[in-house]
């Protein structure tokens, strides 16, 4: 999802706090152990039913993002009183391989059975919506089937470069409720006002759409 096509040409090569080296899933399976209760052994975590607001699902999640968003807890620029003090508890050295390990799990996609809202949550995610609200298609970012930037690692030494986040199977709550924080600023981590721009130009209604499409994804 994007502000204007303009916008693909943003690189986010200056991160903060993003590894680069490659972590060790083997290794990272020992070490997820503290992440597991809230967000699953494989990543899968439980889904919990609105206004709940779930713990994401981390499998399949591309590892760099990952690492972001657990330095930005630290440090304060992602707001969460769950997550920030369990940020605290995990060693910076320990990130890649935690990150390594649950990208390489499995999620599982959520079933939505509501036909009409798919389908309007479609149109957005893989075409877009026009004038006079532009949103260019959340594929162009999240992917076809939402897998996010896999190859981040390799496209960061050419632009333009995202990093944007695996969203295919996630919770469809949880996507919701990220959507309306960026749309009313309580969530504030994006880099260049990418992802509050675009979600302010979204209506609730429509918000809701996307969310429950993408969570049908599967990658």
């Amino acid at each position: 999802m994007f502000k204007t096509v303009s916008m693909l040409g943003v690189a986010f090569l200056g991160v903060t706090g993003v590894a680069l080296a490659a972590g060790n899933a083997e290794l990272g399976q020992a070490k997820s152990a503290v992440c597991a209760a809230c967000h699953g052994a494989d990543g899968n975590s439980i889904a919990l039913p609105p206004p709940a607001d779930p713990w994401p699902k981390l499998a399949g999640q591309v590892p760099e993002y990952i690492i972001k968003q657990v330095h930005d807890f630290k440090a304060g620029r992602r707001k969460n009183e769950q997550m920030q003090p369990q940020a605290q508890a995990v060693a910076d050295v320990d990130l890649p391989d935690i990150a390594a390990y649950f990208a390489k799990q499995q999620i599982r996609a959520e079933e939505v059975s509501n036909k009409a809202l798919l389908a309007q949550g479609q149109q957005i995610f893989l075409k877009g919506k026009g004038r006079p609200d532009v949103v260019p298609a959340c594929v162009g970012c999240h992917g076809q089937h939402g897998e996010g930037n896999r190859d981040w690692a390799k496209l960061m030494s050419r632009a333009p470069t995202v990093l944007a986040p695996a969203i295919g199977g996630q919770h469809a709550n949880y996507l919701e409720n990220q959507l309306k924080a960026y749309k009313d600023g309580s969530r504030n981590n994006d880099e260049a006002r990418v992802m509050r721009d675009i979600a302010r130009r979204l209506s609730d209604e429509e918000i809701v759409a996307v969310a429950e499409y993408a969570a049908t994804r599967s990658r």
